[in-house]
């Protein structure tokens, strides 16, 4: 079907029909591939229990205002992510699959924005590809189906950027004021979803453009001044309403988690300055092969003719100052530059369109040959390093859960290399394009279906589901020196938090949580008194605990290096 969509992008047919046509069967195939087996794993360990638990609480408390994690303020991030999930839980229930419908959507329209632009941008045949090519990049695939923030606020940086670029190049009138008004709406939503890069990357990205193009007087045209309105009515209330509720709010959320954030390792995730190199390489793999030529085709040939470039350059800044600006930061996490796939997307798929026209491409065979050299380096890397990393115990042990599976897997990994160059030699650029999608997904599907082979180690979920059976009115339960943060998701209640604060320090230090934040001597007194207790925690400190021999610990369950004790021996 997608073949058929392709070979038939130059055929005419009404413009109007076929816009829905595209948009329709896109929604529908994209929408299967995101959606298909949503809750056929745990939620993660930290960041999807977190995730989850926040708008949990919201439900259960009515606090619609201040996000607490485990009954603890928590200001790390904005709120509208939070109110999505909120409504997700009171529509369908606390279950995984409906948890993780708003990453699946926001992956969805993030595809849809990239056929959108690259058709209005180029061709049809541009922007079929881009939203193939987007659906199967390992990075925007995988945060399109786990609980996390990035895919919001990517998805929405992604619609105001390309709603900025084509405003541009309307006539004054109602479309072009609907396009910006869609900018600063948009803005501001990714603003209300991860914080102050709502505003920063926009800022970024069109103030280097114009720049460079010396067009200042655009300004006078992007309805400045309305647009603004529309961004602080969107985004101020709920900022103005959390700091009015919660004095310490501001400092916390714009100084600590937006400044020191970027400027210092306060929180622990520094990362070299080439960190995002390969995780770039990967996160866009298999179409990382035909990047650096998309790249090189698409830049300017002289600084004099750059006006006769302005998309792409547009694009080429979005993707390089959401790198830069990312890679300067002494804090690095993976999915960070999840913003700047869609704008190399829509170079790489131009690229690829281009190369359709011609019987035999020279530089399209180039990269598929650049694509079976990777594919095979990282087959071979897959196989040789679990066997070779005694340092690294963690890597051998991750392949040995996965077992025969791992094969399945670097069987379909090997595919998205081979088939392409198979069917490259039928000099038929078309059908290479096709067969990269189509072995990409299938790739894709088969890792996410062995992820299941790691709930136990990602997630309580088994030993809570046990708990939860023997729980009684009155019953404590409790986490020694660590905090699962898919515990009181499963458990659907309030955890006690033995000698630990990490990342709920913050919120334990402006208000009285000492019922439930604890330190050893009081998780002393409280284990060996009369009331029933149960403990989640490592296997190492089960036997510390015994070995120190200040308690009762009867084992009821362990999976992984996790154990579920108690303090009484008697079944509730």
């Amino acid at each position: 079907m997608f073949i058929s969509q392709l070979r038939d992008s130059t055929t005419p047919a009404p413009a109007t029909l076929s816009w829905w046509r595209d948009l329709l069967l896109l929604t529908l195939l994209i929408a299967v591939f995101f959606g298909w087996g949503l809750g056929q794993r745990a939620l993660w360990h930290p960041d999807e229990g977190r995730y989850v638990e926040i708008p949990r609480e919201m439900t259960v408390s009515g606090d619609y205002v201040t996000p607490r994690l485990n009954g603890v303020k928590y200001f790390e991030k904005p709120v509208l992510f939070y109110w999505l999930e909120a409504g997700a839980i009171k529509m369908f229930g606390l279950k995984e699959w409906a948890m993780r419908l708003w990453p699946a959507a926001f992956a969805l329209i993030g595809c849809l924005a990239v056929y959108v632009a690259g058709r209005k941008l180029y061709d049809r045949h541009t922007g079929l590809i881009a939203a193939a090519m987007l659906a199967t990049a390992p990075l925007h695939y995988f945060l399109g189906r786990a609980i996390t923030l990035d895919m919001a606020v990517s998805a929405l940086l992604t619609v105001a950027l390309f709603a900025f670029l084509l405003g541009t190049r309307e006539p004054p009138g109602h479309a072009r004021r609907n396009y910006f008004w869609a900018f600063y709406a948009c803005a501001a939503l990714a603003t209300l979803a991860k914080g102050l890069i709502g505003m920063v990357i926009p800022a970024m990205v069109i103030g280097a453009w114009i720049l460079i193009l010396n067009e200042w007087r655009l300004l006078k045209s992007i309805y400045l001044p309305s647009g603004l309105v529309l961004f602080l009515i969107i985004a101020a209330p709920w900022h103005i309403a959390a700091a009015r509720a919660n004095p310490e709010f501001a400092q916390f959320y714009f100084i600590h988690e937006h400044f020191q954030r970027y400027l210092s390792k306060v929180h622990d995730r520094y990362q070299p300055a080439w960190f995002f190199i390969p995780v770039l390489l990967a996160g866009f793999y298999p179409w990382t092969a035909y990047l650096a030529q998309a790249v090189t085709k698409s830049w300017p040939a002289s600084w004099r003719a750059r006006h006769d470039h302005r998309e792409t350059i547009f694009l080429l800044l979005w993707a390089g100052l959401v790198f830069a600006f990312f890679s300067f930061s002494d804090s690095k996490l993976v999915p960070y530059i999840l913003p700047m796939l869609p704008p190399l997307t829509l170079l790489t798929a131009r690229y690829l369109a281009q190369q359709g026209d011609a019987a035999s491409s020279a530089s399209l065979r180039a990269g598929t040959w650049t694509l079976l050299a990777l594919g095979l380096l990282l087959v071979l890397a897959l196989v040789i390093v679990p066997q070779s990393t005694p340092d690294r115990p963690r890597v051998a042990e991750y392949a040995a859960v996965f077992g025969g599976y791992a094969w399945v897997i670097l069987g379909s990994l090997l595919a998205t290399a081979l088939a392409p160059f198979a069917v490259g030699f039928l000099r038929r650029p078309l059908w290479t394009v096709v067969a990269l999608a189509l072995t990409s997904a299938v790739f894709l599907a088969v890792v996410d279906r062995g992820f299941v082979f790691l709930d136990h180690k990602r997630s309580v979920k088994e030993l809570a589901l046990i708990l939860k059976s023997r729980l009684q009115a009155g019953d404590e339960v409790m986490t020694y020196q660590e905090y699962y943060q898919d515990l009181p998701v499963y458990l659907e209640r309030r955890v006690t938090v033995v000698d630990w604060k990490g990342e709920l320090r913050f919120g334990s230090e402006v208000e009285d949580v000492s019922g439930w934040m604890i330190d050893e001597t009081a998780f002393r007194r409280r284990w060996n008194g009369p009331q029933r207790a149960y403990l989640l925690t490592g296997r190492g400190n089960y036997d510390k605990l015994r070995a120190e021999g200040r308690g009762r610990f009867h084992l009821i369950a362990q999976t992984g290096s996790n154990v579920l004790v108690t303090n009484r021996t008697d079944q509730p």
